[in-house]
């Protein structure tokens, strides 16, 4: 099919995406949004950018060139420097389509929807709407936050012992419930990140790392390693890895031949932006203490709701009950 009529519907299918949609870039994951669609070019913003950015008509044609000559299939991490917008926007294209988990951009005969386009994801959709989320760890951190604002933990010697066990309570709930639902967040990440690739949001970065864990085989296999090794039994009679590394040490076996290897996965934390969210605490204070008329009322009610399960979750109640 010629590029011309490949970019006319590009532009028409990137025409017809709300206003304020956010699309992301493949590996880094910068949100950017398009500002202007012309002729030849398609100007884009990244959200913490004041910059206008043309992506160019020929280097949307050379791009589908390269997925065609990589047979259908190109991989994102050959794209250039600063070119990734290209294959986020080419992927609106209907016939071009992005796999997070193989890190690829690929030319599909199904009419697909781009993974990185995102219509709600502005800053003002987030603000202008909240809902109480279904997950546990977010009624355990108001419980907390309300028991952190009625005791001074800068100085617990002074706090009741009854306070001091509502807060472990709650601090033990939330940790819990927050590390079940971390372990669900990085289960997603991880199809999602790409080695040697942080990908940074509001309040820091995070990028995917490996690691290995090391258990010995079975006692009769590593002891028949090392004697083939030259290493004599009694040498080893009992098998445990200080010994194994010091006589791997001195021999030509590698970690596999008397060790079971796994290589796991992993998300971990490379930077937090304590300012930003220092910022984003303090703009929710703010807009709570300057809260007003009908919504004040209703945010009342719900204080003195959560107040009342409060006391009904911190009220301390014995094993036994004496009647007079």
């Amino acid at each position: 099919m010629p590029f011309g009529s490949t970019w006319r519907n590009l532009l028409d299918n990137v025409e017809e995406l709300p206003s304020d949609a956010t699309l992301v870039t493949p590996l880094s994951r910068k949100p950017f949004r398009v500002t202007d669609i012309q002729e030849y070019r398609i100007l884009i913003r990244y959200r913490d950018d004041d910059a206008t950015i043309p992506l160019q008509r020929e280097q949307f044609e050379t791009l589908t060139q390269r997925i065609q000559d990589a047979r259908g299939e190109f991989e994102l991490d050959r794209l250039p420097p600063d070119a990734e917008p290209y294959a986020t926007v080419l992927s609106i294209h209907p016939r071009f389509e992005i796999d997070d988990r193989e890190g690829t951009i690929r030319e599909s005969e199904t009419l697909t929807g781009s993974p990185l386009v995102d219509a709600d994801a502005g800053p003002d959709q987030e603000d202008s709407e909240r809902e109480e989320p279904d997950v546990v760890v977010y009624s355990d951190a108001l419980l907390l936050i309300d028991a952190l604002e009625r005791h001074d933990v800068t100085t617990l010697e002074d706090v009741e012992t009854s306070g001091l066990v509502n807060l472990y309570t709650l601090l033990s709930d939330v940790q819990r419930n927050a590390n079940d639902l971390r372990q669900d967040v990085r289960s997603v990440l991880l199809d999602r990140l790409h080695h040697d690739q942080p990908v940074s949001g509001q309040f820091g970065s995070v990028q995917r790392t490996s690691r290995k864990n090391r258990s010995l085989k079975d006692d009769e296999i590593v002891l028949n390693a090392f004697e083939a090794a030259g290493i004599e039994r009694e040498r080893l009679t009992t098998v445990d890895s200080s010994k194994v590394d010091d006589a791997l040490d001195v021999t030509e076996l590698s970690e596999s031949d008397v060790y079971e290897i796994e290589q796991s996965e992993y998300v971990r934390k490379a930077d937090v932006d304590e300012e930003e969210k220092e910022t984003r605490l303090q703009g929710l204070k703010d807009r709570l203490a300057e809260t007003e008329g009908e919504e004040a009322d209703e945010l009342r009610e719900e204080i003195e709701e959560l107040e009342n399960r409060i006391e009904e979750l911190t009220e301390f109640r014995s094993g036994r009950s004496f009647q007079k």
